[in-house]
């Protein structure tokens, strides 16, 4: 019957959830739960704005409309040491791409050592630059998205935790790290 699209499946495990007013606070709060043992499958974020589009419509979202909402879309969270791999990644693997291209076509009978190693530099420079370009999007695109949480009234963090003990210590790192309105509430997504 067309409805299943807009089924909303939540789970009996309590979670908690808090909303932070920067990157930095939420990235310690990340680390420390995973060091106390919370998987990292287990700690979610609110989903890109186009995925709560697709769910919500464009209507203006707060952060605190959306912490006990189990409509919210849900994405995993992505440190900055990973932005950076995949940044240096990209940027790395364009130069290669470019040299390689220029070593191949130069790695004739007839070429020498010096036109074949000047081919590589020149063929890799380009692509180290585009390379460097799509890198600094990936980036750029990261810190956009934290920008527009903390516009919308902050970063939203949600942990499942199935235990007291857990709820405990998941509300007391979340705090320690300047998270505002944490609470649990009985279900998760």
């Amino acid at each position: 019957m067309g409805d299943t699209e807009n089924k909303i499946t939540a789970i009996n495990i309590p979670e908690a959830v808090g909303v932070f007013d920067t990157f930095e606070d939420l990235q310690k709060a990340f680390y420390d739960l995973r060091m106390v043992g919370f998987s990292r499958y287990d700690i979610s974020l609110l989903g890109k704005q186009e995925t709560l589009e697709e769910k919500l419509g464009k209507a203006y979202w707060r952060a605190s409309d959306l912490e006990d909402d189990p409509k919210a879309p849900r994405a995993a969270f992505v440190s900055e040491e990973a932005i950076g791999e995949l940044e240096g990644s990209i940027a790395g693997g364009f130069m290669f791409l470019g040299s390689y291209i220029a070593m191949a076509a130069m790695l004739t009978a007839a070429s020498t050592v010096a036109a074949s190693i000047a081919a590589v530099a020149i063929g890799g420079v380009p692509a180290a630059v585009i390379g460097t370009l799509l890198a600094r999007r990936v980036g750029q695109h990261h810190k956009d998205y934290y920008a527009t949480q903390i516009e919308h009234g902050g970063i939203l963090l949600w942990v499942r935790v199935d235990t007291k003990d857990k709820e405990d210590v998941a509300v007391k790192i979340m705090q320690a790290h300047s998270g505002r309105d944490v609470h649990v509430h009985p279900w998760s997504e």
